[in-house]
This record gives structure tokens, C-alpha cells and sequence, in this order.
């Protein structure tokens, strides 16, 4: 059984060994802000999905990570739908997230979920390639 929660501080140190791009200060200030779920299986963390406001208003699902050994059981699901509640009680309407073009599996995955397609970007020197973006209508 997954449980999906907000992560709390005595996640940190895991969130900063599996979300390692972001370093301890910025999991830190999400954490405080509310901006992780964590998923745990028999009280252990097996996944997490982090998120922010697109122009302050917008939820935006910035990055969704699962362990290997728990992957295409559900818990990204768990995690999702729970983001995706928690942003409908706060009133949002829409949902955003995105993708590396070259990256099909999550893009399959955001789609299954409800999301279209909505745009691109390129950022030279930032991504080797293109990043695509996703909405989905909730309210």
C-alpha cells in the first residue's frame, strides 16, 4: 500500500541524495514551502514528485521520481493523483509539466494522466534538447 504525504523535514537528507540536481538548499526551501510529496511503501520513501507555481499561479510538476524497484507499480499514480487533488482543494484549474522531446516514456506517462501537449522550448546551453510542455485541465 502507497502512502502519499508532504515531505517533512526529516526527509531532507533523502531528497537530497535522490533529487540530487538541486542540492541541500533548494530541497530545503521546497520542503518548507510545501513543494514535495513523498510516496512510502511499509514506511520507506520509494518515490517523490516536486513541484512550484508557473508564473506564481500555475502548479507546475517539476520533477516525479520513483526507485527502480518500485517503478509501474502505481506509485507515481499515487503521487500524481494526490498533487493533482491537493492543487484541485487550493482552486487551480490547470496543470502544467514537461518533458525532454527525446524522453517518449514520459511523455506516454503525462499523456495516460490527462495531459496534452501544449508547446516547446529550447534553452541552448541549459539542455541538449528541447523541452516539451504539458497542461491538463482540472477544474
Amino acid at each position: 500500500m502507497v502512502a502519499v504525504a508532504s515531505a517533512s523535514e526529516a526527509d531532507i537528507a533523502w531528497l537530497v541524495r535522490e533529487d540530487a540536481r538541486t542540492g541541500k538548499a533548494w530541497v530545503s526551501r521546497c520542503v518548507a514551502l510545501g513543494e514535495y510529496l513523498v510516496a512510502r511503501e511499509a514506511g520507506e520513501i520509494v518515490g517523490f514528485l516536486r513541484f512550484s507555481r508557473f508564473w506564481g499561479r500555475v502548479p507546475y510538476m517539476e520533477m516525479i521520481r520513483i526507485l527502480p524497484g518500485h517503478r509501474r507499480s502505481g506509485v507515481g499514480t499515487a503521487l500524481f493523483l494526490a498533487w493533482e487533488e491537493a492543487m484541485r482543494g487550493e482552486g487551480a484549474s490547470l496543470l502544467m509539466t514537461s518533458s525532454e522531446c527525446d524522453e517518449s516514456r514520459p511523455q506516454d506517462w503525462h499523456r495516460r494522466n490527462g495531459f496534452i501537449e501544449t508547446g516547446s522550448i529550447e534553452l541552448p546551453g541549459l539542455q541538449s534538447v528541447p523541452a516539451v510542455f504539458f497542461i491538463k485541465q482540472i477544474g
